[in-house]
């Protein structure tokens, strides 16, 4: 940290570099580019990779907004598809049917711990000429058959949301991707369109724009504390890993319990990673009140899904279009949920819970 306020450079600079570099080195992406947020970086991915106004932009029905509103900020138009229910990502067989002559993109989605099914996703999409961005602002560390999420398609993001598995201490992120022409583009875009080395050089700042871009600099100080903790990263993954497994062992015969996470990694070269651990039960909001009396926070994952958001009510979808959503708008919440829980903290947050699921049961 004393490395970036003795340099004077307080973003954009040497300790940006750093982070990319060893990024690129922990996923395996050839070009990683450092940005301001995990939103920023799906709008400039998207504007890298093509998207122009009106373009069809397939996304899952069950998502933070940010997944919606990057396509239209991109200039392209949100298709949604309902989702798979174990894994919250987009159903093939869903996506199959949602395509239409609009459509040139499709932007899975990989949330809470594992990845969408990306062989059948690729598949849909190389049937119908589709280009494939992921948003993977969640998945740092997820892989499937070797490959890290992010790197399926043409690119993919990561944030660094201080909540994140590798969070910062604000808001940053990040744009993953093997094409050396869309990384070159979003470095240009994150940069007010400059092109060339900006990137701690800061006499480009007053370079010929070449493209209309934006102001996303990472800041160094974020990077900073983002390079310290990635060394733990691999630790606090574990640690995450041993947590899920110790929620699932006590809440796996709860009564009321709609559904647990289920993993989806079926070969060593895979694996899932545990961002939030997520339940979905019919009793969710009087179990989330309940849980509050007794102090014990938890999130709600997504009581709207994104096609009946009041943004985007112009698009005319209906109650009753993407089922599978809507059931886990209403159901689902995610536990307390971070590496330094501990095992007896764990207990009192089942304990509790299987406690007033029992009494639902009783009083039924």
């Amino acid at each position: 940290m004393g490395d970036v306020f003795h340099s004077g450079k307080f973003s954009h600079g040497k300790q940006v570099g750093q982070l990319e570099a060893a990024l690129a080195d922990y996923t395996g992406a050839r070009h990683v580019i450092g940005v301001n947020s995990g939103t920023d970086a799906l709008v400039l991915l998207l504007r890298a990779c093509g998207v122009r106004p009106g373009d069809g932009v397939l996304v899952p029905a069950y998502s933070f907004f940010a997944t919606a509103s990057a396509v239209v900020l991109a200039g392209g138009t949100p298709q949604f598809v309902d989702i798979d229910p174990e894994t919250y990502a987009m159903d093939p067989a869903a996506l199959q049917a949602a395509v239409t002559p609009r459509s040139r993109f499709v932007m899975p989605v990989h949330l809470f711990h594992t990845m969408a099914d990306m062989e059948a996703v690729t598949a849909v999409a190389r049937q119908h000429g589709l280009t494939v961005v992921e948003d993977s602002a969640e998945a740092i560390g997820m892989r499937r058959h070797g490959v890290h999420a992010g790197l399926h398609g043409l690119g993919g993001v990561l944030s660094f949301f201080p909540s994140k598995t590798l969070g910062a201490l604000g808001d940053a992120g990040a744009v993953l991707t093997d094409d050396p022409e869309v990384a070159a583009t979003v470095a240009a875009l994150r940069h007010h369109g400059r092109t060339g080395r900006t990137l701690n050089n800061f006499p480009a700042i007053s370079t010929e724009s070449a493209l209309p871009g934006a102001n996303s600099k990472m800041d160094d100080i974020q990077a900073a504390v983002l390079l310290a903790k990635l060394s733990l990263l691999e630790e606090h993954i574990a640690r995450r890993a041993e947590l899920s497994d110790a929620y699932t062992a006590r809440l796996r015969d709860a009564p009321g319990i709609v559904r647990l996470p289920r993993t989806t990694a079926g070969t060593p070269d895979d694996r899932d990673v545990y961002y939030v651990y997520l339940i979905e039960t019919e009793h969710r909001d009087a179990l989330v009140d309940h849980l509050a009396r007794h102090a014990i926070d938890t999130e709600v994952y997504y009581p709207v899904p994104l096609p009946h958001q009041p943004a985007l009510a112009h698009l005319g979808h209906r109650q009753g279009e993407f089922p599978h959503a809507e059931a886990a708008a209403r159901h689902a919440v995610a536990l307390p949920f971070h590496p330094d829980l501990r095992s007896d903290d764990l207990d009192l947050v089942c304990d509790t819970i299987r406690s007033f699921l029992a009494g639902t049961r009783t009083t039924a």
